[in-house]
Order: C-alpha cells, then sequence, then structure tokens
C-alpha cells in the first residue's frame, strides 16, 4: 500500500472519528434527553464536587414527589418563577403539617446545608445522567446557535456521507473499468497467439 493511499486512509479515519464523537455529545446533549422527556443543565460551580465538577452536562427528568428522598441529587430552582437553578443532594425529607412535602438539600463539597428547603414547585427533576466536561462546550455557544449548531452539524454528517457514497461509487466504476480494459487486453493477447505468423 503506498505512503498517500495510508495517508488518505488515515485522514478519512480521523474525520468518522471526529464526526462520531461529536455526533455523539450531541446525542447525549440533545437527542437523548429530548426522547427522554429530560432536560440538560450545565453545573457551573464547585459545589457538587467531586463527583459533579463544574462543566459536568447533568440531565434530569421529572419525577413524582414521592420519588425523591435522601440521597437523590435533584436540580431545583433557587427561587421558585425564576430561572436560576442549583443541583444539590437531598439530605433530609419533611411534610408540613398541610400534608406538603420539602427537602433540605446541600452541595457535597459544602460544609452547610442550603439556606432554604425546596419545595416540590420549585424541583425540575432528579438526575439521570451525568457527562463530565461536555457542559464545557455548551458554554462556547449562546443558547440561541446550539440548534442551527445541531441542525448545520446533522446536515453536515449527511452531506460527508453522501460525498464518501459518492467517491465509493466512483472506485467501483473505476475498478469495473480497469477489469473491462484488462480483460481486454487478455483477449486481444488470446487472439495474437493463436494467429499463425
Amino acid at each position: 500500500m503506498s505512503a498517500r493511499r495510508v495517508l488518505t486512509l488515515l485522514r478519512r479515519t480521523l474525520v468518522w472519528l471526529a464526526l462520531l464523537a461529536l455526533a455523539a455529545i450531541l446525542a447525549v446533549a440533545v437527542v437523548v434527553p429530548r426522547l427522554g422527556g429530560a432536560t440538560p443543565y450545565v453545573i457551573s460551580t464547585g459545589s457538587m464536587r467531586p463527583d459533579l465538577p463544574p462543566g459536568t452536562l447533568v440531565v434530569v427528568r421529572p419525577v413524582d414527589d414521592e420519588e425523591i428522598g435522601i440521597g437523590s441529587v435533584i436540580t431545583y430552582q433557587v427561587r421558585s418563577g425564576e430561572p436560576a437553578v442549583a443541583t444539590h443532594r437531598v439530605i433530609a425529607t419533611s411534610i408540613d403539617g398541610r400534608g406538603q412535602r420539602s427537602w433540605r438539600t446541600q452541595g457535597d463539597a459544602n460544609d452547610a446545608a442550603d439556606p432554604e428547603p425546596v419545595r416540590p414547585v420549585q424541583v425540575k427533576g432528579e438526575l439521570w445522567y451525568a457527562v463530565p466536561h461536555v457542559g464545557r462546550i455548551g458554554d462556547l455557544i449562546s443558547p440561541q446557535r446550539r440548534l442551527v449548531l445541531a441542525q448545520l452539524l446533522a446536515a453536515g454528517l449527511v452531506g460527508y456521507a453522501l460525498v464518501m457514497f459518492a467517491g465509493a461509487g466512483r472506485q467501483r466504476r473505476s475498478a469495473r473499468r480497469d477489469e473491462r480494459v484488462r480483460l481486454a487486453d487478455e483477449q486481444a493477447a488470446h487472439h495474437q497467439d493463436r494467429v499463425p505468423s
């Protein structure tokens, strides 16, 4: 195999690996949460170290209040109705006189519990899965551009696949043409061998 062919094969392999890595990131960050009815968030502080360091993508899905217990990691609105959220571990549960549940939470790396109990209306969901460092990619891209980027990436993957299929088709046609030429040459040589001199 020639050096040029080895380099071409290596380049294609690296491009495919990069595309597969991007597709995997897109799947865990967007597709799987959307299909599972979950929501992705990015850990931005060190309060949940060492298991969930800053830059970790956490995906939470809605759960019934009864499913949240001590040890559960939940994402909740810091103040009800406001967009700011926190992801902390439940360290205590309680039910008030009206039968309303609430939870005390604390970051794994924090020395003290969070100041206010979390009410059910604040809970966005319970941790489903987490992927370290993937959230850092999201920090580089504004939320408005993520969907456009995902669509461009998908179109790029489809385009690249079409180019690869077209190239493979050209190679097959070229191989068939070369085979026909080889057969014609063999027939001509065989014909010349049979012609008396």
